[in-house]
């Protein structure tokens, strides 16, 4: 299957049945808009169709995986990939279909962490199956502390109770061994180490046949929509949107940016 001219993705073949899609803004920290959103949506869902592909690791070109979501590029709904219907949690509810449309993929996704990954960036991280991050890496979601909750909310379905309580309430950066102890990771490799580790372990999943991996991976994910967590997820959609209408919200809304920045300074 030939790969489209992509303008904010990379994608490559670095081993046998392994297609790698690398978030190449680097200039931007490899900041989330929405045709990067789209362009990776595109590459996934192909992946998926092609017979010489079994798994696909994403990864972020420069000093990190990804800033999070482009808060500097406008209306993160013009252009949305998914329809969301209009009204309080539009912005949310496509947000989590997104996610939840890797987490629904046939052929298992592999997240590669090094640098950090901010707000909307561990959204992204959080729906793919497996995740590994440099020793040396962060993640954060500092934007509960100016903005909102987060627009997926894997927080506590994925990291229970009282680590997802702890993120939630403070906004706080976390180490690698910190995320990984926490769930939310799998493990942690030395910063020179992680593509080498990462790519073995893409191989030894790739060995597996599609026709029987997008069983094993759905029997994964069947258990934990059991459990409730899917509808946990969705459940915080209106939660999300609620949060905007807060004055200290309105008053951040007003400059963003400079929101986000504050949030940061405000670490000791």
């Amino acid at each position: 299957m030939t790969t489209p001219d992509y303008e904010f993705i990379a994608v490559d073949g670095p081993a046998e049945s392994v297609r790698r899609i690398t978030l190449n803004r680097p200039d931007k920290r490899n900041a989330i808009n929405t045709p990067l959103r789209s362009e990776l949506f595109d590459a996934l869902h192909r992946h998926d169709l092609d017979d010489d592909v079994r798994c696909t690791i994403i990864r972020g070109a420069g000093p990190c995986f990804s800033s999070g979501y482009d808060l500097s590029s406008g209306s993160l709904m013009e252009g949305a990939p998914h329809y969301s219907a209009p009204g309080d949690g539009q912005w949310a509810r496509q947000a989590t279909d997104g996610w939840f449309g890797i987490w629904d993929l046939a052929k298992p996704v592999i997240a590669q962490i090094h640098g950090y990954a901010i707000a909307g960036a561990t959204e992204l991280a959080a729906a793919c199956d497996l995740v590994y991050i440099a020793d040396d890496a962060t993640i954060a979601y500092p934007v509960v502390r100016v903005m909102s909750p987060p627009d997926w909310q894997y927080h506590t379905p994925l990291l229970g109770l009282r680590n997802a309580m702890e993120m939630m309430l403070t906004g706080n950066t976390y180490t690698a061994n910190e995320v990984v102890a926490s769930g939310f990771a799998n493990r942690a490799y030395p910063a020179a180490d992680l593509e080498a580790e990462v790519l073995k372990m893409a191989k030894a999943v790739a060995r597996v046949p599609s026709d029987l991996q997008q069983i094993n991976k759905r029997s994964v994910h069947r258990s934990f929509d059991v459990w409730g967590a899917r509808a946990a997820m969705r459940s915080g959609q209106e939660l999300q949107a609620l949060a905007g209408h807060q004055p200290s919200v309105q008053a951040a809304k007003a400059d963003p940016l400079g929101a986000i920045k504050k949030a940061f300074a405000d670490d000791d």
